[in-house]
């Protein structure tokens, strides 16, 4: 008797319900993976000078003494990455802080806020917007050295890419000017 060089596999076709029980196993493991999340890291900066003309003095703002102008809905507001120095050469520091919606699924967009104090040492309040939620961005690398604020930006060329696959990189800084937070592009915007 003569055996065929490939077995007989017809027992091994799928049929619809073992695409269901696939699709649904899928299901729970995404699902299950959304729950059980890794905290969130967080990334200390380098204790150097980081002002224009002169160490800061003081203590820097607090993000977490801040409400933030952010709408969350349910969830609360979380401080992704935050960063300290002198942006406006007045001799005492600033926090930049990199904000967003702790959505249990996906990426919410960010939000980068500056926080400042009055000279009387008062409560921290937000001073400025250079990063608006609405905007649709992820912030990835983000410093703030030199007296400026320097970003990546991940987002979207058009509203019909999707949320989960931004496809424009910005390298961005921020630099107070003449009573203002000015933004440079050093670099052009790059697709993905």
């Amino acid at each position: 008797m003569q055996h065929p060089a490939v077995p007989d596999l017809s027992h091994t076709h799928a049929r619809p319900i073992h695409w269901v029980a696939t699709a649904t196993a899928l299901a729970g493991v995404v699902a299950l993976s959304s729950v059980l999340q890794p905290d969130a890291a967080t990334a200390a900066q380098t204790a150097a000078p980081q002002t224009k003309n002169a160490p800061a003095h003081g203590t820097p703002p607090d993000p977490a003494a801040v409400a933030f102008p952010l709408e969350c809905g349910p969830v609360e507001a979380v401080v992704q990455k935050k960063a300290s120095g002198d942006l406006d050469g007045d001799g005492r520091p600033e926090t930049v802080a990199v904000v967003h919606c702790d959505a249990p699924m996906g990426t919410p967009p960010d939000g980068v806020y500056v926080i400042t104090r009055g000279a009387d040492g008062g409560k921290p309040r937000v001073v400025a917007t250079l990063v608006n939620p609405r905007d649709r961005r992820t912030v990835t690398d983000f410093a703030v050295r030199g007296g400026a604020v320097h970003a990546t930006l991940l987002g979207y060329s058009t509203a019909d890419v999707p949320s989960c696959c931004p496809d424009v990189t910005e390298d961005v800084k921020w630099q107070w000017e003449n009573g203002a937070f000015i933004r440079d592009t050093p670099s052009q915007a790059r697709t993905v």
